[in-house]
């Protein structure tokens, strides 16, 4: 894969936020990780040193603005500009976990849109395309004036449970956590052919939620709790509880961005949660590796994506 008919070099570079995603990703691609160094000065100011020639090269840069989500924001802003001075032709912003996605809207006065300013700095630090996985609303493709490929995480999620319950598919149910994941959870029941419930619940603050009703027949259901991400896992602990207590056999949970910061670890451990199944967006460090929780990898879609943009053919097919 090092050029196709347009006589462009392809190469791939990582910040500091995922770097074994991204090596799995250029492996796949038979290709190594793009020779660049990323420090911070001793005042905590990043350093970016390209130690390779990138001039007419389509590059890609892999970096997920997770925790810490400012240094791997600004570790991001800087590649770009550092790669679109050194004359690189393309720069595509390969994003898995798109950080301050939940900042999408004014909901109260004064509130900032977080979201759209992210995608107007990574818009004027010089990328040209974003690669991104489950965007907490697909509205903020919006927000760029770039083009913007959003994958999905269900059709890899959907295919682990597919064999996991094969034999008693019968018995599983799939239950969206809030009003705000139906859509999410209606594609997932779908691929499964099973019905889908809904968590009826309110918010009376950020980060804390009350159930108020399960939507739904989970009775002696395998239930599968989706969501895009889990951040303190409130939400999703206190419905798997509300669906064990209304007499659910089983509760598992799904998600393409497990934040898991603050308690979220020991709610898990706490929680009848048997399983959560995560896609690795996120690096997951080991003290947060628990028996519970099991990464699926978004290697293979994030590379067969890439290879698609680098050659212009059509990425849809991956929708499914």
């Amino acid at each position: 894969m090092a050029s196709t008919t347009h006589g462009k070099n392809i190469k791939i570079f990582a910040g500091n936020s995922h770097k074994k995603l991204a090596k799995e990703i250029a492996a796949r691609l038979q290709l190594n990780l793009g020779n660049a160094e990323v420090k911070t000065f001793s005042d905590g100011e990043i350093c970016v040193n390209i130690n390779e020639t990138v001039r007419g090269s389509e590059v890609f840069i892999i970096q997920s603005t997770s925790l810490p989500v400012n240094d791997n924001l600004m570790e991001l802003l800087i590649m770009i500009d550092a790669l679109k001075r050194a004359s690189a032709a393309k720069i595509t912003a390969v994003i898995p976990y798109y950080g301050y996605a939940r900042q999408d809207r004014k909901a109260r006065a004064r509130d900032p849109i977080s979201a759209k300013l992210v995608a107007d700095l990574i818009t004027v630090a010089g990328a040209d395309r974003v690669l991104t996985i489950d965007l907490h609303v697909p509205q903020i493709q919006g927000f760029f004036n770039i083009p913007v490929d959003h994958l999905f995480g269900v059709p890899i999620l959907a295919g682990h449970f597919k064999g996991k319950f094969k034999e008693i598919m019968s018995d599983v149910c799939i239950v969206s956590p809030d009003h705000g994941s139906v859509a999410r959870a209606r594609q997932f029941a779908q691929k499964l052919g099973v019905p889908f419930a809904i968590v009826d619940k309110r918010r009376p603050k950020p980060n804390v939620s009350e159930v108020m009703n399960v939507i739904g027949d989970i009775k002696d259901k395998y239930c599968i709790m989706v969501d895009d991400m889990i951040d303190t896992a409130g939400t999703i602990t206190i419905g798997a509880q509300a669906l064990v207590d209304r007499g659910a056999k089983e509760v598992y949970a799904a998600c393409t961005h497990a934040v898991l910061s603050g308690p979220a670890i020991e709610r898990l451990k706490e929680s009848p949660i048997k399983e959560l199944v995560m896609l690795d967006t996120i690096d997951l460090p080991k003290e947060k590796q628990i028996p519970k929780i099991k990464q699926l990898s978004v290697a293979p879609i994030c590379a067969e994506a890439i290879k698609r943009i680098y050659e212009d053919v059509a990425i849809s097919p991956l929708y499914e």
